[in-house]
């Protein structure tokens, strides 16, 4: 596996931005989904949005990102590719980011491997091909936390697995994303989208957390402390870090495991990554020197992200 960055796009930041920015508006924004609302056990539910494919042909399930979607980048290039090689692709999104806010008091989190298990069990149940799993930076740590939890069953739900840009240290990726430049530019963008959607949810259930301490939040941390953590079970932001992290336990892993993560990453730090000798024999780790954060675009301006969906999603398929 190689990659290197178009000269045009320099350094972590532009080649975490610009993809983000051109996947978006770009000629990937005509794919069309089919949406499934599927009730979960605790009477909320989850929108799975589809590219169909035959029933028999490969699924890719994508877990996406934090405040991401159907319509980010990584899940239109990921669909692009799906459809041109006949597999289905089904976009399972955690709850509140499909567009509607959900019904329960919880939301998501970056070890929520409950909800992928739960999801991925269901998926399993009604198709007849094989499937695939890949999550991209929150989605790919929860995906990697449910592969430890479940241990060698896994391997009877998907063959293989991939992650890209996920922040396996959670600690170390608050920390880095709570300073300097990254604090004004990323930070800013995800809580101009999280705070209001807790707000809601303390509309819906008044006395939830503290709206106060929520206004005041001026970094994940703070917002993980009044928001995610005590209502996820969890004490405070620091036991939701260590305890959601898939670092520790990649060793656990029993079937085929892709993690993907480049070293200019902005907001995952190249000191914070795991080594080979750290993650077992199931686990193999590619680790370009660029990248950015689920960027990897490629070719002249004003560039194709066909690098992610070809390296990740042909390496999935080799585990038939």
């Amino acid at each position: 596996m190689r990659y290197r960055a178009p000269w045009w796009l320099p350094g972590g930041h532009a080649q975490t931005i610009w993809p983000a920015l051109h996947g978006r508006s770009g000629d990937l924004s005509g794919l069309s989904y089919r949406r499934e609302r599927w009730t979960t056990p605790d009477e909320d539910f989850v929108d799975v949005d589809w590219l169909d494919g035959p029933a028999t042909a490969p699924l890719l399930v994508l877990f996406h990102g934090l405040e991401g979607s159907s319509g980010s980048h990584y899940a239109l290039a990921l669909g692009r590719w799906a459809q041109a090689r006949g597999c289905g692709l089904a976009v399972a999104h955690f709850r509140g980011c499909s567009g509607e806010i959900n019904r329960a008091p919880r939301a998501y989190h970056s070890g929520d491997f409950e909800e992928i298990g739960w999801i991925l069990a269901r998926l399993r149940a009604r198709r007849t091909g094989p499937l695939y799993a890949v999550g991209v930076s929150l989605g790919g740590n929860a995906l990697l936390r449910w592969a430890q939890e479940a241990g060698g069953t896994a391997a009877s739900v998907v063959r293989a697995l991939a992650s890209v840009s996920a922040p396996v240290d959670l600690a170390a990726s608050g920390q880095a994303i709570g300073r300097g430049l990254n604090r004004q530019v990323y930070t800013r963008m995800f809580l101009k989208t999280m705070k209001p959607k807790a707000l809601q949810k303390l509309a819906q259930f008044p006395g939830l957390f503290d709206a106060r301490a929520l206004h005041a939040a001026q970094d994940l941390y703070d917002f993980d402390n009044v928001f995610t953590a005590p209502l996820h079970g969890f004490k405070d932001t620091r036991d939701y870090w260590q305890r959601a992290s898939a670092k520790p336990r990649l060793a656990d892993i029993r079937l085929p495991a892709l993690v993907v993560n480049a070293l200019n990453d902005p907001f995952v730090p190249a000191s914070s990554l795991p080594r080979q000798s750290e993650v077992g024999l199931h686990v193999h780790l590619w680790q370009p020197q660029q990248g950015g954060h689920a960027g990897f675009m490629a070719g002249p301006p004003p560039g194709q992200l066909n690098t992610l969906p070809e390296t990740v999603g042909g390496w999935l398929l080799a585990h038939t």
